[in-house]
């Protein structure tokens, strides 16, 4: 479900491969996700094969960022598809996690 790309500076990238982050996989999606982000608070996640996100999808996401905040780093997203970009928007969570069309300008936007 996630996997770990080598760190670029001291900062951790996670490509998400799974197509669908909802109710039936967020849980199991924290659960790998949330100990991997002890090795550091700065972190990018790379969205380019989720098509759809629902609330639970979006919790686990915000479940993240809270984690990273309180270790004094930052979550960041990196190629989000169409659907998943608009419904970032439609719930206005952009504005709560940058976004980035690529992995590269969001490690750039942490160091």
């Amino acid at each position: 479900m996630v996997e770990q790309i080598p760190a670029k500076n001291d900062v951790m990238i996670f490509k998400i491969v799974v197509d669908v982050l909802d109710a039936s996989n967020s849980k199991e999606f924290k659960a790998e996700i949330v100990p991997l982000l002890d090795a550091n608070p700065k972190a990018v996640f790379d969205m380019s094969l989720v098509t759809f996100i629902d609330s639970s999808g979006l919790g686990a996401l915000l479940s993240c960022l809270r984690k990273l905040n309180s270790a004094g780093g930052d979550l960041r997203l990196a190629g989000l598809t169409k659907p998943a970009r608009s419904l970032l928007e439609l719930v206005r969570m952009h504005k709560i996690v940058e976004t980035f069309d690529t992995t590269e300008e969001a490690v750039a936007s942490l160091l």
